[in-house]
Order: C-alpha cells, then sequence, then structure tokens
C-alpha cells in the first residue's frame, strides 16, 4: 500500500468527524442520545470507516470522491435514525452542511494547484489534503456559535415543510455546482486568470450561501415572533371572554343581592305557613340561578383558566360530554406560554377527533394529577372515529400529509422540560400520557 496516497486520503474521509459534529450541533434539542453519546457513536462509526476507506482507495487507487460521495447518501439514514426532528427539517440540515463542506474542498484544490501544477483533484497531495481537514474543522467551528445560539430555536419550533423543502432545494444548487467545478486537472486553473477567478467565485458564492441562510433564519425569525403573537391575541381574546364571564357574574350576584330580601320574605312566609315545598322549590330555584352565573374556575393561573373554559365553551358547543378534573401546582412546571401550547393543541386534538363521532355519543376526559409531589400527570381520553394514520416516527395527521403537528408540538413541550408524552388508540378511543417534572 502506497502511505503517501494513504495519508493523503485519510484527511479526506476525517473530514466526516466535522461535518458529522455541524450536523448534529444544530439538532441540540432534537436528538434522541445525549451529545456525549452521539460523539461516541460518531467516533466509533466514522473513524474505522475513514481508515479502512482511505486504504481501499490507497490500494485500488481510486479517487476519494468515488468512495466519499456515495457514503454521504449512506450516511444520513442512521442520522435520520438518531434525530427526533421531521424527514424535511433533516434533510435541510443534512444537504446544508453537505454544501458548506464542499467550499473548504475547492479551496484546497486550489492550494494543492498552487504547489503541484501539472497535478488534478484525483492525486490530491498530502499537504492539500491535510489543509483540506484543517479548513473544514474552521468552517465547522465558525458556524457552531450561530447554529447552537440561534438556529436551533428555528429546527425546534418551525414546521412548515414547504419552507424546509426550499432551503434543500437552495443548498441542492451550491452542492451540485461544487461538485462538477472540481477541478479534474489544475492546468485548467493555471489558464489565464482562471486560478484568480476561481477562488473569487468560490469565495463569493460561499459569502452568498452564508447570506441565504442569514436571510432564511431571520425570515423563520419574523414567521415564528407571527406565531408567538397570534398566539398571545388568541391568549388575550380567551382571558376578555373570560373577564367578561365575571363581570356578568359579578352583575348577576349584586342583583341577586338585591333580591336577597324579597327571597328572606317568601321564605319566611312560607315557613309560617309551613309549606315545606314551597321552601323546597324556591331554594332549588335560587341555586339553579346560582349554578348558571357562576364561572368554572379550573386554576388558579389567569392564563390557562382562560384556556380552560375556551375549549369547555367549545366542546358544549361541539355536544361534548366533558369530564375534567384539573389540579395544577404552584408555580407552574413549565413557563406559561408552554402550558398554555401543551394544553391547547391537547384539547383541540381531543375535541376535533369527539367531532368524528356521531353527536350525542361524543366524548372527552381530561385529568391532571400531581403524583409523589414531583411529577404532573396528564391523562387525556376521547372518542374518535377510529381513523388514524401511523408512520415509524408516530401518528400522522388525518388532516393533510405529514406528522401531526399537535401531537409533535404536545412531545416537543414535554420533552423541553424533561417531561415525555406518549399518544395511543384502542380503535375507538384515543389517548394521551404527558409526564413533566415539577
Amino acid at each position: 500500500m502506497d502511505m503517501d496516497r494513504w495519508l493523503s486520503a485519510l484527511p479526506k474521509f476525517l473530514v466526516l468527524l466535522p461535518s458529522a459534529a455541524s450536523c448534529y450541533y444544530t439538532m441540540k434539542n432534537q436528538t434522541k442520545h445525549t451529545l456525549r453519546k452521539i460523539a461516541a457513536l460518531c467516533a466509533a462509526v466514522l473513524l474505522p470507516y475513514a481508515f479502512l476507506c482511505s486504504a481501499l482507495s490507497s490500494l485500488l487507487r481510486i479517487d476519494v470522491n468515488i468512495i466519499l460521495l456515495p457514503s454521504l447518501i449512506l450516511f444520513f439514514f442512521p442520522y435520520r435514525c438518531t434525530v427526533t426532528a421531521s424527514l424535511p427539517k433533516c434533510l435541510a440540515v443534512y444537504v446544508g452542511v453537505c454544501a458548506v463542506q464542499t467550499f473548504p474542498a475547492q479551496f484546497a484544490y486550489a492550494f494543492d494547484a498552487f504547489l503541484h501544477p501539472a497535478s488534478g483533484a484525483a492525486d490530491l497531495s498530502m499537504e492539500a489534503a491535510f489543509f483540506h481537514l484543517g479548513l473544514s474543522c474552521l468552517v465547522a467551528a465558525a458556524f457552531a456559535w450561530p447554529a447552537c445560539g440561534f438556529f436551533f430555536r428555528t429546527i425546534d419550533c418551525l414546521d412548515i415543510p414547504k419552507i424546509w423543502y426550499s432551503t434543500i432545494l437552495l443548498s441542492s444548487v451550491f452542492l451540485i455546482f461544487n461538485i462538477a467545478a472540481v477541478p479534474l486537472s489544475y492546468r485548467t486553473l493555471h489558464t489565464g486568470r482562471m486560478f484568480f477567478l476561481f477562488l473569487l467565485l468560490e469565495g463569493c458564492l460561499l459569502a452568498v450561501l452564508t447570506a441565504i441562510y442569514v436571510l432564511f433564519y431571520l425570515g423563520t425569525t419574523v414567521i415564528l415572533e407571527h406565531a408567538e403573537l397570534k398566539e398571545h391575541t388568541h391568549l388575550l381574546e380567551m382571558q376578555s371572554r373570560q373577564y367578561r364571564a365575571l363581570q356578568e357574574h359579578m352583575r348577576q350576584t349584586a342583583q341577586l343581592r338585591h333580591d336577597f330580601r324579597h327571597s328572606v320574605r317568601l321564605l319566611s312566609s312560607l315557613a309560617e305557613k309551613g309549606d315545606i315545598g314551597g321552601i323546597q322549590t324556591h331554594l332549588a330555584g335560587f341555586e339553579a340561578i346560582l349554578a348558571e352565573s357562576a364561572p368554572i374556575n379550573y386554576c388558579a393561573n389567569a392564563a390557562l383558566n382562560a384556556l380552560f373554559g375556551h375549549y369547555h365553551e367549545m366542546a358544549v358547543s361541539a355536544g361534548i360530554d366533558t369530564d375534567w378534573h384539573i389540579e395544577l401546582p404552584e408555580p407552574l412546571p413549565a413557563a406559561e406560554l408552554d402550558m398554555v401550547s401543551l394544553f391547547g393543541n391537547l384539547m383541540e386534538n381531543a375535541i376535533d377527533g369527539c367531532r368524528t363521532v356521531q353527536s350525542g355519543r361524543r366524548y372527552f376526559c381530561l385529568t391532571t394529577e400531581i403524583r409523589h409531589g414531583s411529577r404532573l400527570y396528564i391523562v387525556s381520553t376521547n372518542n374518535f372515529d377510529g381513523r388514524v394514520r401511523k408512520g415509524k416516527d408516530g401518528y400522522r395527521s388525518t388532516k393533510h400529509s405529514g406528522n401531526g403537528i399537535g401531537l409533535a408540538a404536545i412531545a416537543a413541550a414535554a420533552e423541553k422540560y424533561g417531561g415525555s408524552a406518549q399518544a395511543s388508540d384502542s380503535g375507538a378511543e384515543f389517548f394521551i400520557d404527558v409526564v413533566l417534572k415539577i
């Protein structure tokens, strides 16, 4: 085996390590295992792969890219299995990282062309190979801070497949161009001003791709802020409705207090006559008026109380029998908006499921209970028509293609606070079980 050829091939395969790091640190909140375990798995797989493939490339005297490019396609599948993000997000991150990492390779070819003008990309020198590896590590490190500090929020919160597929398309254009632009013979680069133009073009393309990613982030930030503002507005509307209900209750209570002296006189008169039945009838009517006018107080938190009131009204108007027992800790185990998102998606899904059943047979049971002083258990049960769509990664939406956004949001909110969420069905009933740490 030619040691020089092996040493020049090895760094090109070791480039997979910073590339893998780039793929995973962007998904830091979407991995199925801890980052330490992910790092150990990558090292255990990629290091032997790099040594084996570089030896194979040296023995057979074949271009490294003939082995490397098909391997990138194969490596996507284990990557997909180690993250919880949807397929469009996984593809967008993976293709984006591959596109970015083609630029260090292009600059390495230019460096090699400067050192060995008579050579070509298929015979990359050892110096250029290690230059490629070092530059790849620098690029991965440069993108690490913005990805970990900012872009991960887009991964966690943006669930619009069309936007992610558009980024895949843009990244693919740069990826395919750089693969096609590999200088097979360095003599081409030394023709006229081609060397300078090649470096200028690659530098400009990297700047353009980076600008596209920055604009994408800024655009998605606006979308997410708009969604949060819409959620805030909806919550405020529900709280306003709850406030109006309280005002109406106070008005009716004041009216009842005003009329109470008449009731006392009537009850006194009925008591003198010994009319116990009349007293009972009057008291029953009085209790009914109080029950109708009194708003239900589900919990101490005003926002969640308004949310429960809103969906209870929605359930009643849809003819759904509700059996709710709400017990929530103070303070809440999660941020108020996250709790609103969790319960909102849970109740909306349950009510939508109930609507698929014939009117008069719909029911929705919801229980929240504190157990062992450290766990909040949320159990939701509703009947539905039995139609479900399942994939390897769980339930899929019956309203559109792709995963159910509501279930994904519930799971994300639970996992964010060290909890878990599990959905299941019996064919006639749908169950959601959530556990949150207090």
